[in-house]
């Protein structure tokens, strides 16, 4: 029966062109490998064949000409990305994403046959559902500090995904339930908690007259 070990997690993160996944673009992407000899990263450069905005520029530090200088065919990367995600579900891997939803909904927009055929752990929403009535931010930044675990590049993709791994190795001693649950019963207290944080967020914006329809209620890939 697979549970959770954080001694055996591959955390994956994105940088893009854009925030909207269904415009988003690879421009990197990284997968490092935990397990007991260690952390062994790799990163992806891909050229997304589009022009990358200057806000997208501004966060990831990546310009349109050295990604096409750089960076390898945006088709051969998206493949890359999605065989490394099913080899490591193949073998006991659970995939660590921040902000899973976004990420993961990227990939299914860029290659529709791309599913979820192995357990996700998404720290953002673990964090959440665990502490659910701490004010402030919950981006990677304040979430790192809070925890007590380094980022040493914000928005480089590698050092995101290492700062999520650590994040999640945190996560498993603080709430260590995750690591009694086995996948399937992972995936289930994760997306029913997603729904109900969305579902609750959904009706404060209906109570304050504000539009929600696009607050969406599915995870790990938005609907």
């Amino acid at each position: 029966m697979t549970r959770f070990s954080p001694s055996r997690m591959l955390s994956f993160d994105l940088e893009t062109t854009s925030l909207d996944r269904h415009e988003a673009r690879i421009v990197t992407s990284a997968l490092v490998t935990i397990d007991e000899s260690g952390a062994h990263p790799r990163e992806l450069l891909a050229d997304p064949g589009v022009e990358i905005p200057k806000a997208a520029q501004d966060v990831h530090g990546i310009s349109t000409e050295y990604a096409r200088e750089h960076g390898r065919p945006h088709d051969e990367v998206l493949a890359e990305t999605i065989d490394a995600i099913r080899a490591g579900w193949e073998e006991g891997y659970t995939l660590i994403v921040f902000n899973a939803p976004y990420d993961l909904s990227v990939l299914a927009a860029l290659e529709p046959g791309f599913t979820v055929d192995g357990p996700v752990l998404d720290p953002l929403l673990i964090d959440r559902l665990n502490d659910r009535y701490r004010k402030g931010k919950r981006n990677l930044s304040v979430l790192s500090e809070h925890y007590g675990v380094s980022l040493d590049n914000a928005h480089e993709a590698t050092a995101d995904a290492l700062a999520a791994a650590r994040i999640a190795w945190k996560q498993a001693r603080f709430y260590p339930a995750i690591t009694e649950k086995d996948a399937d019963e992972l995936m289930e207290y994760q997306a029913v908690g997603y729904y109900e944080l969305q579902a609750d967020f959904r009706s404060y914006l209906e109570r304050k007259g504000r539009d929600a329809s696009d607050v969406d209620t599915a995870w790990p890939m938005l609907s």
